[in-house]
C-alpha cells in the first residue's frame, strides 16, 4: 500500500475522530449512538494500525499532518479540530499498535469533555495525562502550558520582587556573618574574615563555572584548617542556593556529592561529619525546593537527568517539601517533574508520603495516590483503603484504580463496598479494578452483581462495563454464565433482557468464544437494533481472532 493510500486513510480517520467528539458531546453515555461511536472509532483506528503501523499526527494551528502531508485543514475559528489540540499546546499525537478499546474510549471522552459546562479550569492535555495511556502518546509545547495567560507576566514581576528581597536578606546574612566572625576573633579560625567575605562574593558573581572549584577549596579548608562549623555550613548552603537559583543543578550535585563523601569518611572527625548533615537538610528544605518549582514554572532550563541526580542525593525529609510545593505549581510540566521526584523519594518513606493524603486540596490527594501507584508498594494499601472513601469523586476513582493494580489484603472488600457507591463512575471503576485483580473472589463479586435483581435496571453503559470486566476470566464458569445470559428469554421487560443479551454477546466476542457463533448469527437478524449491532460486532471479532 502506498503513501497516498495511507494519507487518504488518515484523512478519513481524522474525520471519524472529529465526528466522534461531536457525538459524545451530543449524546448521553446511555445512548446507543454513544457506545457505537466509540466502537466504530476504535475499529477504524485498529484497521489503520493493522495496515500501516503506528499513527503519528503532527499538529499545527490550522492543520494536522501525517508524514508532512495534510490530513486535515481548516481556517474556521469556531469548529477547527486542529486548533482544538493546538490551543492547549499539543503538537504531536501518536497511536501505537496494540491500542485497546478502553484507551480509545478514555481518549474520546477526554477530547469531548465540556470544560465550560462543568466549570473546571483544566484542559485536554491534563485529562490525557491523567489517563496514563500505554498506546497513546503525545508531545506538548511547554510554552503553551500556562494555565493563565497573564501568569507569565505576573510571575516575572513577582520573581523580580522576590529576588530583590532575597538579595536584601543575603546582604543582611553576610553582615551578620561578618559580625559573628569579628566577635569570635581571628584566633579561632585560620581563615580570615576577609577570606570568608571573598568566598561569598565569588559565589555571588555570575560565574557558575567557578563554583565547583570554590566549593572544593571550602571543603578542604573546612576539614584541614578548622573553619568554625557554623560559618562553613552557612557558606556551603549559600553556594548551594546560588547554584539552584542560577539553574546550575550540576554544581549543586557537586556540592552534595562532596558533602556526602566527607560525611561518610571515617577519617573526618565525628563532629564535622555531623555538622555536614545540615547541608542535606537545607538541600531538602521547602526554601530550596520552592526555588526549583518556580524555576520549572517559569520555563527555566533544567536537564531531566541532572534533576534526577539531585533528587537521588536528598534525604527522605525532602518528601514533605516536595508535597508542599507541588500544591503551588502552576504548570503541568512542573507538576510532572515533581511527581516523578516524589515517586522516587516516596519509596524511601511511604508513611511520610501518605501524610499528603490529609491535604485539604483534592488534586494533591489524587496526585499522591497516583504516586503510590507509580511506586507499586503494597504497604500503601492501608492508606489507599481510607482514601477510597474520600469526599471527592476524582480522588475515589484514583484510589480504586490504584487498589486494583496493587491488590493485597482488604482490597476486595473495599472494591465491593464501592460497587454500591451512588456515583456510576465509581461503581464502574470499582468493577474494572476487580477485573485487574483477576482473582476468584473478584470474579464471584462480578457474577453476583450481574445476577442481582436490581442489575437490569442500571443504564446500559454501566451494565456493559460489568460484562466487559467479566471477560478478564476465561474459565468455563464464566463461559457458561455468559452463554446462559445470551440464551435468556423473558416475556416481561423484554428490552432489558435484550440489553443483557447484547452485553453477553459483547463479552463473548472479547473472549473469542467460537461456540457462541450459531446463537450470535441468529441474533444478528433481531429486530432489536442494539442486540443486532452487538451480535454483529461479536461475530466479526470472533471470526477475526480465529
Amino acid at each position: 500500500m502506498s503513501l497516498a493510500d495511507e494519507v487518504k486513510f488518515a484523512q478519513e480517520l481524522v474525520q471519524v475522530f472529529h465526528r466522534a467528539r461531536k457525538n459524545l458531546r451530543m449524546y448521553p453515555v446511555n445512548n446507543p449512538i454513544y457506545a457505537r461511536t466509540i466502537e466504530e472509532t476504535y475499529r477504524k483506528a485498529e484497521e489503520f494500525l493493522e495496515d500501516y503501523g503506528d499513527l503519528d499526527f503532527h499538529i499545527k494551528q490550522n492543520e494536522i499532518l501525517l508524514h508532512g502531508k495534510p490530513v486535515y485543514q481548516s481556517a474556521d475559528k469556531e469548529d477547527n479540530f486542529a486548533f482544538f489540540f493546538f490551543k492547549d499546546g499539543l503538537r504531536e499525537l501518536l497511536f501505537a499498535r496494540g491500542l485497546q478499546q478502553d484507551e480509545m474510549r478514555e481518549f474520546l471522552q477526554a477530547i469531548s469533555y465540556d470544560f465550560e459546562r462543568q466549570g473546571e479550569d483544566e484542559d485536554v492535555v491534563t485529562l490525557l495525562w491523567q489517563r496514563d495511556f500505554e498506546h497513546i502518546k503525545y508531545i506538548i509545547d511547554e510554552n503553551f502550558l500556562l494555565e493563565d495567560d497573564a501568569y507569565e507576566e505576573e510571575a516575572t514581576a513577582r520573581l523580580k520582587e522576590e529576588r530583590t528581597e532575597e538579595s536584601d536578606l543575603r546582604l543582611a546574612h553576610e553582615d551578620a556573618m561578618k559580625e559573628e566572625s569579628a566577635q569570635k576573633g581571628l584566633e579561632i579560625a585560620p581563615l580570615s574574615q576577609n577570606d570568608l567575605a571573598w568566598l561569598v562574593k565569588e559565589i555571588e558573581k555570575d560565574s557558575g563555572d567557578k563554583v565547583p572549584r570554590l566549593v572544593e577549596i571550602l571543603f578542604d579548608l573546612y576539614t584541614e584548617q578548622g573553619i568554625p562549623g557554623g560559618d562553613a555550613i552557612k557558606i556551603i548552603n549559600e553556594a548551594l542556593r546560588y547554584t539552584v537559583e542560577n539553574e546550575n543543578l550540576a554544581s549543586a550535585n557537586h556540592i552534595l556529592q562532596a558533602a556526602r563523601a566527607l560525611a561518610e569518611d571515617q577519617g573526618v572527625p565525628e563532629n564535622l561529619r555531623r555538622e555536614l548533615k545540615q547541608v542535606f537538610v537545607f538541600a531538602s528544605s521547602p526554601e530550596i525546593v520552592k526555588i526549583i518549582g518556580d524555576l520549572l514554572d517559569s520555563g527555566g532550563h533544567v536537564q531531566e537527568e541532572v534533576f534526577e541526580s539531585y533528587v537521588q542525593r536528598l534525604e527522605k525529609e525532602a518528601i514533605s517539601s516536595f508535597i508542599t510545593v507541588l500544591g503551588e505549581l502552576k504548570t503541568i510540566e512542573a507538576r510532572k517533574v515533581f511527581i516523578n521526584a516524589l515517586a522516587y523519594l516516596g519509596g524511601k518513606d511511604i508513611n511520610a508520603l501518605a501524610r499528603g493524603l490529609s491535604d485539604p486540596r483534592w488534586y494533591i490527594v489524587r496526585n499522591i495516590i497516583y504516586i503510590f501507584r507509580r511506586i507499586g508498594d503494597r504497604r500503601a494499601v492501608e492508606f489507599l483503603v481510607r482514601a477510597a472513601h474520600h469526599g471527592d469523586v476524582r480522588v475515589r476513582m484514583e484510589a480504586l484504580r490504584t487498589l486494583g493494580e496493587l491488590g493485597g489484603q482488604g482490597v476486595v472488600q473495599t472494591l465491593k463496598d464501592a460497587l454500591d457507591d451512588p456515583e456510576a463512575t465509581i461503581r464502574t471503576t470499582a468493577a474494572r479494578s476487580l477485573g485487574m485483580l483477576k482473582s476468584e473472589p473478584a470474579k464471584k463479586l462480578i457474577l453476583a452483581r450481574i445476577s442481582d435483581k436490581e442489575f437490569p435496571a442500571l443504564e446500559f453503559s454501566e451494565k456493559k462495563e460489568y460484562f466487559e470486566v467479566l471477560a478478564n476470566w476465561r474459565d468455563q464458569e464464566t463461559i457458561d454464565f455468559l452463554m446462559r445470559a445470551l440464551k435468556a428469554t423473558s416475556f416481561f421487560k423484554k428490552s432489558r433482557t435484550e440489553e443483557l443479551k447484547a452485553c453477553a454477546a459483547f463479552s463473548l466476542g472479547l473472549l473469542g468464544h467460537k461456540e457462541a457463533l450459531s446463537h450470535l448469527h441468529k441474533m444478528r437478524d433481531s429486530k432489536n437494533k442494539l442486540l443486532s449491532e452487538y451480535a454483529y460486532t461479536a461475530i466479526k471479532r470472533i471470526e477475526y481472532a480465529g
